[in-house]
This record gives C-alpha cells, structure tokens and sequence, in this order.
C-alpha cells in the first residue's frame, strides 16, 4: 500500500511548479509593487498565459477614482486591507469582503474618503476595457498587457526583466 501511495503522490513529470510568494504586504517588498498610476500598485501573484488570466494584490494609498472599466470574463476580489467600492453600486467592500464581478459589467472603481490604505486580491479573467463617462474604450488590460508592464518594471528598478517569469504559468 505504501509504494502505491507513493506512486500516486509522486509529481507528473512536466508538471509546473508551485509559485510562493512571501512577504506580499512587508514593506520590505514596496519596490516590487508595479506602478498604475492614479496612486495604485500591482503586484503580480500568478500570470497564466493557457488560461488568459491574472491574479494579483491591487494597492490604493489615497481616495479617489482608480479606473472605470467593463469586465469580459468574471472577476473575484477578496479585500484585505482598507475600504472601495463602485458607485454604480449599493455597496462597499471593507476588509474580509468577497466580491463576484459578473462578466459584462461596467463600473467605477474608487476608494471612498476617510479610508486608509486600500488592498485586495483580484483573480481577473480576460480583459479589463477601459472606458470613459460615455462608456467609450480608452485602453485595455490583460494577462499579456500586465507581463509588459511588470517585466518593465522589474527592469528599471534593477532585478531584469526576467524577474517576472517567476509568476508566468
């Protein structure tokens, strides 16, 4: 029973391996945080290129708007840290918040005044279109856009740009 269990436990051989990532929320780590502008960071947990999808720890230090965009695929965000919300909804999300993004959806993210430092964790999907107040595109995120960015990043702050295939999947 023993070598069966560990036959079935042993790992396939082109299997990928595990990402682990520590220290996300030390400030030790600030430098690794991709800039987005608006006062927002990224910071890159998993980037799957097979599955078209993305998931990261989104940092805001200030109130105000972020970005308006239209989701294509569904998104899951879990706050950590700090309050948002979307104006075009009856809610706010505060820390130990889960929040299911249906696909299709349009909206404005913003921390509200009064919050301190916002975080969440966000496994987004597809692609993030960027929009205007009249529902115009302006730009677009996804999983290939925020490789771009974080290997540019990685570059100017001295690691190489190689850095981020540390969380390519």
């Amino acid at each position: 029973m023993t070598e069966v269990l560990a036959t079935a436990l042993k790992a396939p051989v082109d299997m990928l391996p595990d990402i682990v990532r520590a220290g996300c929320l030390s400030p030790e780590d600030e430098n690794l945080w991709i800039p987005l502008g608006n006062d927002t960071w990224s910071l890159p947990l998993c980037l799957n290129i097979s599955e078209g999808y993305w998931v990261h720890l989104l940092k805001a230090r200030k109130a105000g708007f972020i970005n308006r965009h239209r989701h294509s695929s569904p998104v899951h965000v879990f706050t950590l840290k700090g309050r948002w919300h979307y104006p075009e909804k009856d809610w706010t999300a505060e820390a130990g918040t889960y929040v299911f993004e249906p696909p299709g959806d349009t909206h404005t993210l913003r921390v509200p005044e009064g919050g301190a430092e916002m975080i969440f964790l966000a496994n987004v999907k597809g692609t993030l279109l960027y929009v205007d107040d009249s529902g115009n595109p302006t730009g677009f995120d996804d999983v290939f856009t925020r490789i771009e960015s974080a290997r540019a990043h990685y570059e100017a702050i001295g690691l190489g740009g190689d850095y981020v295939r540390h969380f390519i999947r």
